[in-house]
């Protein structure tokens, strides 16, 4: 599972998750949990059951199909050979002391050599996920089936970029659920930091029902005369959020008990994803009738056209791992979440890491005519609550 010492088999649950993301399937909670590898102050020890691996590239050239490339790149971190066990150190805040010049009394000296420990709280960072893809390579087989070498070498490029393809959208999928995660555990440990935009909204507005007047549902705002004035104070509430996360402060994040930890996150370090419709509907519905749009920017930010599963594309329906306040990593409860409309994240809270990827080809089977190419991969999938992190979306008020 994640969060141990230990490589977790993940074919079944990337089944589940890729058949989610293309619509094969409609949405159905997902355990991430099992996958995702949050901070933690528990440290563990262990041996690396794998030694190390030649990468074998086979060359290939397109003919007839499309590369893909996985979403999420800013979330994808340098594949960098490391162990199991990740440490981040983080100094915690002490209190000032008074000035030792103003409290001198006769006869007696001033201790200058008082020991001041510094107050560190470790994280650690468990787990690795392990799955493979292969294929299989015939050779008299499918060369009789083409008009010749051309032609078969065109179908064999096919069908490695097939592969390749698959692999890259298996990567964003369990990336994908990753967000997913991370934005169910702040639901469940850090709540204050998950922003239902239509309260605060009304709270701005200075409107709590008793001037007979209160948008209370997420239709109240759609209308299309109150979008436009909503959308231009979400907007600049959300550049608000991203001012705040510059102050060094221990309020937009989880905090063991005991290891506050005062945290800033510059504007260089901030991510932001935002659900794509919600984003096309305001280019099309106000910014297009904006004269200068200058005016009503956001900062830069990724798109993302669903959160898990493409016939739910604004919702989640997870069963997440998080770290509590006590610093143990638990499994919560399932967490099923609509009309999310960003996150706002330090580029530290989540990402993945690919490491220990290769192909390789086996000895050609010669009583079958035939060879099989595996691709393996070890992927790391990791979140970090007690960094900076706020999640914007919309709930009808009760």
């Amino acid at each position: 599972m994640a969060n141990d010492l230990t490589f977790t088999q993940l074919s079944t649950v990337l089944n589940s998750i890729v058949s989610q993301a293309t619509g094969a399937a409609a949405q159905a909670v997902v355990d991430t949990s099992t996958f995702v590898n949050v901070a933690q102050t528990a440290l563990k020890t262990g041996y690396d059951p794998l030694a190390t691996a030649i990468s074998q590239v086979l060359s290939r050239t397109i003919f007839s199909t499309r590369p893909y490339s996985a979403k999420f790149p800013t979330l994808r971190k340098t594949a960098q050979q490391y162990g199991n066990h990740t440490r981040k150190l983080q100094v915690v805040d002490k209190d000032f002391e008074n000035d030792q010049r103003f409290s001198l009394t006769e006869g007696d000296s001033v201790d200058m050599y008082v020991v001041n420990k510094p107050k560190v709280l470790q994280t650690n960072f468990y787990g690795s996920n392990i799955w493979q893809k292969h294929i299989t390579i015939y050779r008299d087989q499918l060369d009789n089936a083409f008009s010749g070498p051309d032609e078969f070498a065109a179908f064999l490029s096919m069908y490695i970029q097939n592969a390749s393809d698959m692999i890259e959208q298996a990567h964003e999928s369990t990336l994908r659920m990753a967000i997913a995660n991370f934005i169910a555990a702040k639901s469940l440990s850090d709540a204050d930091n998950c922003v239902n935009l239509l309260a605060e909204y009304n709270a701005y507005l200075g409107l709590d029902g008793t001037t007979g007047k209160e948008y209370k549902t997420i239709n109240d705002i759609r209308q299309p005369d109150e979008y436009i004035a909503f959308t231009r104070w979400m907007f600049a509430r959300i550049n608000t959020y991203s001012d705040w996360l510059t102050e060094r402060t221990v309020k937009y994040h989880l905090n063991i008990t005991g290891n506050e930890i005062s945290r800033h996150t510059p504007k260089n370090m901030q991510r932001l994803i935002i659900y794509a419709p919600e984003m096309n509907n305001i280019d099309a519905s106000v910014l297009s009738n904006l004269y200068n749009t200058n005016y009503m920017n956001i900062r830069s930010y990724e798109k993302v056209n669903f959160w898990q599963a493409i016939n739910s594309p604004d919702s989640i329906n997870v069963t997440p791992s998080y770290v509590n306040t006590s610093g143990a990593v638990v499994k919560g409860s399932a967490v099923t979440m609509s009309n999310i409309v960003g996150v706002l994240f330090d580029d530290e809270a989540m990402g993945m890491t690919t490491v220990n990827e290769w192909s390789s080809a086996t000895p050609f089977n010669s009583a079958g005519g035939y060879y099989n190419q595996y691709y393996h991969f070890t992927d790391k999938y990791w979140n970090d609550t007690t960094e900076n992190a706020i999640v914007f979306y919309l709930a009808d008020l009760d």
